[in-house]
């Protein structure tokens, strides 16, 4: 009952802050891809902010300046920092598109947001969704540091408080639990990032003759290559002709 009570905390913790993080991401790839200068630039500040600043830190801070409670504390720093990075992702996937998605988008009558909101964030958040999963994974490993603000998720909940009612010879049988609670959840997500990289690679196609190298599912890389590829396009464009 108690081990099943921590993987209840983590999980709830982890699908409480996976939801706003990707709201979160939302919006921040929405202002930061914007045109306009006074929404764009500050909320660059705000990003570069937020991905400097260690998790444990801002748990730390939210606790004990807002006095949220543990849970809240742990939620709200993981929204935060994983909001910025899924928010990044999908800006990467924004200006990774190709450039004739907003132009026909733009000639059919579409104003820019409408072409940005309806044409070119769906192909993006599709093209990008194996990535978000990723970091959806990170996250779940993250609220492991909810240990060190008191949150009763699966590592304090079995190595602390039932290792302390049981005794010490008992530690390394919790320990061996926790980790194998651990590996069984994040092997699978990872494997439904796996697949649904594949799915998207493909095309969303049933048939599984096609072979090649699925998207990155790392987030930092993914970002890269997405502005990389942005780049040389812009580079493209402007070459005399």
């Amino acid at each position: 009952a108690f081990i099943g009570e921590g993987v209840v905390a983590t999980l709830q913790a982890a699908a409480v802050a996976g939801v706003g993080a990707i709201a979160l991401g939302i919006v921040l790839s929405l202002m930061r891809s914007s045109t306009i200068a006074w929404v764009r630039v500050p909320t660059a500040w705000i990003i570069e902010f937020l991905r400097g600043m260690p998790v444990l830190l801002m748990m730390l801070f939210i606790l004990l300046i807002a006095s949220t409670g543990a849970f809240w504390a742990v939620v709200i720093a993981l929204i935060l920092y994983n909001g910025t990075l899924i928010g990044e992702i999908l800006r990467a996937g924004l200006v990774a598109l190709p450039r004739g998605q907003r132009e026909a988008a733009l000639s059919v009558g579409m104003r820019e947001f409408q072409s940005k909101m309806l044409v070119e964030f769906p192909q993006a958040f599709r093209q990008m969704l194996p990535i978000i999963v990723a970091q959806l994974v990170v996250l779940l490993k993250d609220t492991s540091l909810g240990y060190i603000v008191g949150y009763n998720e699966i590592i304090r909940n079995n190595i602390n408080n039932l290792g302390s009612f049981y005794g010490n010879r008992y530690l390394f049988s919790l320990f061996a639990v926790t980790l194998a609670i651990y590996l069984a959840i994040n092997l699978t997500l990872s494997w439904f990032a796996r697949w649904l990289s594949r799915r998207t690679a493909s095309g969303g196609m049933r048939g599984r003759k096609a072979k090649g190298p699925a998207q990155p599912l790392d987030p930092t890389q993914a970002i890269l290559v997405a502005e990389a590829t942005a780049a040389a396009k812009q580079s493209e464009g402007s070459a005399p002709r």
